[in-house]
């Protein structure tokens, strides 16, 4: 499976936001961004205006790797989007929001997306007590997600909760925490997304 492996800090100064990408690190006076805020690279500061196209594109990276998805993956996801009924931004950052691995992040069973998506691909989640080991999976309505019933599984995931415990769990999922699992009560609408981006901008460029 491709996969980015550079560094990971570059990439949220390269879009001039906190993409969260590292976990805790990210929340600390440590993060690239609070550091430099600043595009990586030699001569950065020279760069001239973004063109139209230009700031289609930067859109597009960022929720790319906001979500930790390649170009193939996200080509994907905007043609299922196109097919739906409705409107085709609102669908695509739905369906990535809906993924597992974000899933799992977002129930504070791990750091960041990119531990998520190990955890996932380690067998070490389990969807309505069925061991699912793609992070891409999308998640439905009333789906339990929850660790595998393994002891070195729960208390990995047990830890994560605790260390995390401060975040808060978006409305359209609930976090039993005496169980150690997550429920979702229903899907996730525009307003749930939480990066910040111009979606009609991506479907600008993407239908070129």
């Amino acid at each position: 499976m491709a996969r980015y492996v550079g560094p990971q800090c570059r990439l949220c100064r390269r879009e001039g936001e906190k993409l969260f990408l590292k976990g805790f690190r990210c929340e600390t006076v440590k993060c690239a961004i609070t550091k430099r805020k600043y595009p990586p690279g030699q001569f950065s500061w020279g760069r001239g205006k973004l063109s139209k196209y230009g700031i289609q594109f930067r859109e597009k990276q960022k929720v790319k790797r906001f979500y930790g998805i390649l170009e193939r993956q996200f080509r994907n996801c905007f043609r299922k989007a196109e097919k739906q009924k409705g409107n085709t931004g609102d669908n695509l950052l739905v369906m990535l929001e809906r993924r597992l691995d974000n899933v799992v992040h977002l129930l504070t069973f791990a750091h960041s997306r990119k531990s998520a998506r190990q955890l996932i691909l380690h067998g070490n989640v389990t969807v309505n007590d069925k061991k699912v080991n793609i992070a891409s999976f999308l998640v439905k309505v009333g789906d339990v997600i929850k660790p595998k019933n393994s002891e070195r599984s729960r208390k990995l995931v047990q830890d994560n909760a605790e260390a995390l415990k401060s975040r808060k769990i978006p409305s359209w999922l609930e976090f039993r925490q005496d169980a150690l699992e997550g429920v979702v009560t229903q899907l996730p609408n525009r307003d749930d997304i939480s990066v910040s981006v111009q979606e009609q901008l991506i479907i600008e460029l993407c239908s070129k």
